[in-house]
């Protein structure tokens, strides 16, 4: 690159490069003391840091001639953070101040629905199909014939039985009269009375104390959730204090026995199972296993039957009659597995399973997929002579915690719609 100079300036064109670099920079031997290098500068202050911090004075301002220069500086160090802490943080004091840290916001564990709002949750399908039509029905202007006729047909959808709702419309026809109730508003409250009435025979807690091992057989056809509610009831068993011990009957289903040992490793319980093995035999050694154990209940996982299969409901009454081998009190409680979804077909499972093998209880599950959960009225007037099977417990959801006790008031009252009053209101 070339430098152009203006010529009558008085004034002389400047030396080349190396020649201007010299003028600037004159030797050592010019006559002026050598200037000190940087490292001896920085070592120097370090000194001198120490020095005024060990005797706590402030430090001096240090001389013209030793300040830094900035370009020096970029040069020797990689960045200003190689300097000394004390050093750097004088001449530095917002670069070595921290910004407040944000308050870490503690995440608090979701607080788990009570088992009545779960209830309610489960049995939105069968509210919302029994309860909007009966809104519908409580607004009108006075009860008369038209609508008790509409109210048995609703009834009747949401499965609850010709034998159940005649029984209720009887019992509601007698108290509109004894009562001289004639507003429609006032009629949802009679009739959960009356449903009450027919379903409160089912409660029926189960007594886990009588006998030691309590065996409980559990019966049900294929895919009814019988092995998911053996793990969930085994949970409820562990909640009443008791030890717990697993039997895989069902030796037959593919994949059944890893089903029912992942809800033992779950639960923490034992499984008693056999690869292929005899489920009669299977559930002889559990029984045999847990007395010697000193575990209070043992829960016997059973193959899935069809009850039209004659020739498989007599395989299961023998598995039956080998526990009755291993104890003579046994089975103390014989437990069916029914899925709400089929709806009446409910009612030929518990006459087919209780000729069998003689039922004493039953599990409703999947009342949070159906809106027909008016199936457990129906169930509650199968047997009025001998009277209705105890409905041991109801599932309504996927939990572990999902499967409880069946209590006979909450679920009707989960099964309606809020009252909202008479109509206009």
């Amino acid at each position: 690159m070339f430098k152009l100079f203006k010529k009558g300036s008085g004034g002389t064109p400047p030396a080349d490069d190396k020649s201007a670099a010299e003028g600037a920079n004159p030797p050592a031997d010019a006559g002026a003391a050598a200037k000190p290098s940087w490292s001896e500068r920085l070592k120097a202050g370090i000194a001198r840091d120490a020095a005024a911090e060990g005797a706590g004075s402030p430090q001096p301002a240090p001389a013209a001639d030793q300040q830094a220069d900035p370009t020096a500086l970029e040069s020797i160090l990689p960045g200003p953070q190689d300097q000394a802490p004390a050093a750097y943080a004088r001449q530095n004091p917002a670069a070595t101040e921290r910004p407040a840290a944000a308050p870490v916001a503690v995440e608090q564990p979701a607080k788990r629905p009570s088992w009545t709002d779960r209830l309610k949750a489960g049995l939105a399908k069968t509210r919302a199909n029994l309860g909007g039509q009966l809104n519908a029905l409580f607004r009108r202007t006075k009860v008369d014939e038209d609508l008790l006729e509409e109210l048995e047909s609703t009834l009747i959808l949401a499965d609850v039985g010709m034998d159940a709702t005649r029984h209720v419309m009887t019992e509601l026809r007698g108290r509109i009269r004894r009562e001289r109730i004639e507003q429609p508003a006032l009629l949802q409250k009679v009739l959960q009375e009356c449903l009450l009435e027919v379903i409160r025979p089912l409660q029926a807690p189960l007594d886990l104390d009588s006998h030691k091992p309590f065996v409980i057989m559990i019966a049900g056809v294929n895919g009814a959730g019988k092995t998911t509610s053996i793990g969930k009831l085994a949970k409820w068993c562990q909640g009443q204090g008791k030890s717990v011990l697993l039997a895989a009957g069902d030796t037959f289903r593919a994949a059944a026995r890893e089903q029912l040992e992942t809800w033992g490793a779950r639960n923490n319980v034992s499984v008693v199972a056999q690869e292929g093995g005899d489920p009669a035999a299977v559930i002889f050694d559990a029984v045999q296993a847990a007395r010697a154990r000193g575990i209070d209940v043992v829960l016997a996982d059973t193959a899935g039957r069809l009850p039209t299969q004659l020739h498989l409901m007599e395989e299961i009454a023998k598995v039956r009659r080998v526990i009755q081998k291993a104890d003579p009190s046994g089975p103390h409680e014989v437990l069916l597995v029914l899925d709400a979804n089929i709806g009446q077909n409910a009612l030929a499972q518990v006459k087919a399973f209780d000729s069998a093998i003689g039922v004493t209880g039953l599990i409703v599950t999947k009342l949070d997929g159906t809106a027909k959960g008016g199936v457990v009225a129906a169930i509650a007037r199968q047997r009025p002579a001998r009277g209705p099977l105890a409905l041991r417990f109801i599932g309504v959801g996927e939990g572990i915690d999902d499967l409880q006790p069946f209590s006979a008031e909450a679920f009707v009252e989960a099964m309606f719609e809020p009252q909202r009053g008479a109509a206009g209101n």
